[in-house]
């Protein structure tokens, strides 16, 4: 009988869902994910399976818990202006904030599972939007989306908040 294990998993994928959504998949090494969550890189691999399937668990954790409450609340306004800001101001600004949209530019190309995944998202954001916005709800959500890209690449100031900080 193996060792039960000496790790909250919840706890991992969150620190490792702020590293993915600071610095991407591709500037996060197994290095990064091993000293911020504590977990011995043995135990990493045989819980996730690989870099890649941490950042999957990541990236359905991220669905689950941040971009479906969102898009459920957000579901219920029906002024348009008032959907656009509350969409605006909540939609993946959890902690987490701009996972979706790096990985939709970074990984979705490239990974069918993650292309998935990021499709998950922006469905639920734009039938989120469809009550107030109805057949322009695309249009809509890509300027929700547009606007959390837009915040990423906003310079870095001397003393400003990372872009994952809960106001970007």
């Amino acid at each position: 009988m193996g060792r039960p294990r000496a790790f909250d998993t919840d706890l991992a994928v969150s620190t490792s869902a702020a590293l993915f959504a600071a610095h991407g998949f591709e500037g996060t090494s197994v290095d990064d994910l091993v000293t911020a969550t504590g977990i011995h890189r043995g135990s990493l691999y045989k819980v996730f399976g690989s870099k890649r399937g941490l950042h999957l668990t990541v990236l359905r954790n991220h669905l689950d818990h941040e971009i479906h409450p969102a898009t459920a609340a957000l579901a219920t306004v029906t002024d348009p202006a008032r959907a656009l800001s509350t969409a605006i101001a909540s939609f993946d600004s959890g902690p987490a904030a701009g996972l979706l949209v790096l990985a939709a530019a970074e990984r979705a190309p490239l990974d069918p599972e993650v292309a998935t995944l990021v499709a998950e998202g922006i469905t639920a954001l734009e039938e989120a939007l469809r009550p107030s916005h109805g057949d322009d709800a695309p249009h809509t959500a890509s300027t929700v989306l547009g606007a959390r890209l837009r915040l990423r690449a906003r310079p870095a100031t001397p003393g400003a908040q990372p872009a994952t900080s809960k106001e970007h």
